[in-house]
Formats: structure tokens, C-alpha cells, sequence
């Protein structure tokens, strides 16, 4: 089945992916940093990033620090950038606390610690964040007029603006030697035109703690109650050691389109893990949805009937269904795929991403030409956790 998508039914297309948004950024996760210099170091983390259907990412890290001196108190901090939110839904907080930002907690050495939370300057690329207090008598948030997104506005001078982020602080008592640090929180994922979801996460800052490195590092993230396809950039820190699957069903490969090469994996309840030691991070990296570098790759097949598909979509129907008309963009039920009515592949997407092994040779040959695709024999055809869209979406492609 050979379709050509027109201009204003791609665009169409995009908005709906969307909600209606060119896309929205809410928050990036982030490592958390010593407010002054220190002989502390990072022996371990392990950074655990959990993705599911409900719009939030959670995190869960484990860090193993060695105070190389003598016993002290320091200030220690994370920064969290405000959102870019073109529809205007998150409101600035004077507390301090991102309103993206939810269930943060830190224990050390086994105990809780009390966190404080303050407006503060977006650190740059050229410059570490502060952590220094905006004096909010000076600065206010900006009226929708203005337009100055992720920006405060001086009182008095309209012209000035300064970049803010939330600062979420508390006071870190290291004993000589080992030390353990357990924290937690999660943060809403966020979107952009052609791409349902995006979890973006700052390594970099890691390099503040005295060793410049993490020395054994590890990365896990995992699918939790749901199966998920989604990328990573192949940048070169990436290169120290190998991806694999640490649990459940998963395979990664390499995905490239014209401007660069992804890692592109495909999970169901399981776990991808990375894991060296020495890690110096050269980058930030950020969790994607596929479908934009799917899109892009003319020529290979990659935008076939299914190739993405994602549970927790607001609207399941593949990209691959929509043309243009007179009426305007409208979905293509009718047809065949590689032999098969795109009715009866349509209704049983929702079957194969749990991994149901399909008897009728022509559907197992399509799915198997799925690169999602995962079968299991061992599952009961329990459709208790099917959502609503793909109810409405069997039924849809049911109809005569």
C-alpha cells in the first residue's frame, strides 16, 4: 500500500499527535550537585528511569559517594529548569517547587532529608547554576502579552529578562568514607510535534563532584506494566560498553535517518540496562518516541502499516492511515497491506503488542515483520489492560 501524504494533511496529522500543542517541554531529570567544591567523590550510581502509559517518567537513583576527608556538613542541590508550555498551563511557582515535579525525596545514610526550594538562574552551557536566590521583588512572571516563555521579567525594566529554574537544596552531612544516598522523584514527560513523548535527562552536571566522573556507573530503564518502543541518540560516550536486556522481553538495534543514528528499543515489562566504569558524561541524552525518525527514513519500509505503535496514544490510528481529500485529511480503512485488509491488521495491533502468537501464517509473517514485534506463548489473551483507544480501535476496524 503506496501513500502520498500532501502538506496540509501531515500538518493535520502533527497537530493531532500534539494535542494541539508545536510541543511542549516540561522539566529534565537531573543529577544532583555539591554548592561549592568539595573532596567528595561519586564511587557508584545507578540511575533507574521508569517510562509506563500515565505521562510521567520516574527515577530512582542509588549513589555511593566517598568523603576522602574528614567528616562535614555541605549544601547540596538540583536544579530544575522551568517549563516552555505554549498552551500556557503551567503556572510559575514562587515556592520553588516545579510544578512538573512530583514525590521528591532524598535519604542519606538511611535517613530522610528535609528539602528546601527557591527560585534561582538557568545555569548555560557555559555556566554552572548558582543556586543563588532570585529576589522575586525584582523579578515577576511574565504576562501572556509579553510572551517571554521559561523567563521572568524585571519589575521595573520590561527589557530585562533572566532565564529561571527551581532549586530543590538540602544539607548533606558526609562521614569519612562511604556514604549512601538514595533519591527519588518523578517528572512529566514531555511532547512535540510527530513525537507523543520525551524524557530528557542531564548527566553532565556529575562532573561537579571531585573525581569528575562517576566511576561505576550504570544506567536502567525500564518498561513497567505496558510495552514501550522508544530512542536514544548514538552519541559516543554510549560507545564504552554495550546495551543489553537486564529483564522481560527486549531487543535493541541501531536506527538511523538522514541526520544522525539512534538506538532504538522495543520493551515489554523489562529492563535495558548500560553499564561502565570511569564514566565521564559528554553529554545529556534524552528518551524519545520514534515516530519522527521513522518518518524520515524514505525508501526502507520504516513507515509500514504499525511500524510504531503506543498504548498510551490518545489516538491509535496509524500515521500511515491518513490522506488527503477534498474534505480534508481523512483515515483509510479500506485497502490492503502486503496482501492483508488493513481492517484486520488494525484490529489485532493491540493482540501482537502483547505478544500474541498469531496461527494464521499471513498475520504472523506481518508481525514478525514488525521490528516491535515480541512474540510470547505463554499469554493467557487477557484484555483487561486494553485502554479505551484500542477498544475503540478493534471495533473501528471491525466495521463494514
Amino acid at each position: 500500500m503506496k501513500m502520498k501524504f500532501l502538506t496540509t494533511s501531515f500538518l493535520w496529522i502533527l497537530a493531532i499527535l500534539a494535542s494541539a500543542n508545536d510541543g511542549v517541554y516540561y522539566v529534565s531529570g537531573n543529577q544532583i550537585v555539591p554548592l561549592q567544591e568539595t573532596d567528595v567523590a561519586v564511587t557508584k550510581e545507578v540511575l533507574t528511569i521508569t517510562i509506563g502509559d500515565d505521562e510521567f517518567a520516574r527515577v530512582d537513583v542509588q549513589y555511593e559517594f566517598t568523603n576522602r576527608g574528614k567528616a562535614k556538613s555541605m549544601d547540596v542541590g538540583f536544579e530544575a529548569t522551568g517549563p516552555y508550555d505554549p498552551a500556557g498551563e503551567s503556572r510559575f511557582n514562587k515556592s520553588g517547587k516545579h510544578p512538573h515535579i512530583f514525590d521528591f525525596t532524598v535519604e542519606m545514610n538511611g535517613q530522610e532529608l528535609p528539602i528546601r526550594n527557591y527560585v534561582i538562574r538557568e545555569s548555560s552551557e557555559e555556566e554552572a547554576a548558582d543556586f543563588v536566590p532570585l529576589d522575586l521583588n525584582v523579578w515577576r512572571e511574565p504576562t501572556a502579552e509579553e510572551d517571554y516563555l521559561g523567563n521572568l521579567v524585571n519589575r521595573k525594566d520590561p527589557d530585562e529578562i533572566v532565564n529561571y529554574a527551581y532549586a530543590y537544596c538540602f544539607k548533606a552531612n558526609f562521614k569519612e568514607g562511604k556514604n549512601v544516598v538514595h533519591h527519588t522523584y518523578r517528572y512529566r514527560m514531555s511532547s512535540a510535534v510527530y513525537q507523543s513523548f520525551s524524557v530528557p535527562y542531564w548527566l553532565k552536571p556529575a562532573m561537579r563532584w571531585a573525581n569528575h566522573q562517576i566511576d561505576d556507573f550504570t544506567l536502567r530503564i525500564k518498561v513497567d506494566k505496558t510495552a514501550k518502543q522508544f530512542c536514544i541518540e548514538n552519541d559516543d560516550m554510549w560507545k564504552a560498553a554495550q546495551w543489553r536486556v537486564a529483564e522481560g522481553a527486549g531487543k535493541v538495534h541501531t536506527l538511523k535517518n538522514e541526520w544522525t543514528e539512534y538506538y532504538e528499543f522495543s520493551l515489554r515489562n523489562g529492563v535495558v540496562e548500560w553499564h561502565a566504569k570511569n564514566f565521564r558524561p559528554t553529554s545529556d541524552f534524552t528518551i524519545t518516541s520514534p515516530e519522527n525518525l521513522l518518518f524520515y527514513r524514505d525508501g526502507d519500509n520504516s513507515m509500514k502499516l504499525g511500524r510504531y505503535y503506543d498504548r498510551s496514544l490518545t489516538y491509535l490510528l496509524p500515521f500511515e492511515m491518513m490522506q488527503e481529500t477534498d474534505d480534508g485529511a481523512r483515515f483509510l480503512y479500506d485497502g490492503t497491506t502486503d496482501g492483508i485488509p488493513n481492517k484486520r491488521i488494525l484490529r489485532n495491533l493491540p493482540y501482537a503488542h502483547r505478544g500474541y502468537v498469531f496461527k494464521d501464517q499471513k498475520l504472523a509473517a506481518y508481525f514478525k515483520s514488525l521490528w516491535w514485534y515480541m512474540p510470547d506463548p505463554n499469554w493467557q489473551q487477557d484484555t483487561s489492560d486494553f485502554t479505551e483507544e484500542e477498544w475503540k480501535l478493534i471495533r473501528e476496524a471491525k466495521e463494514e
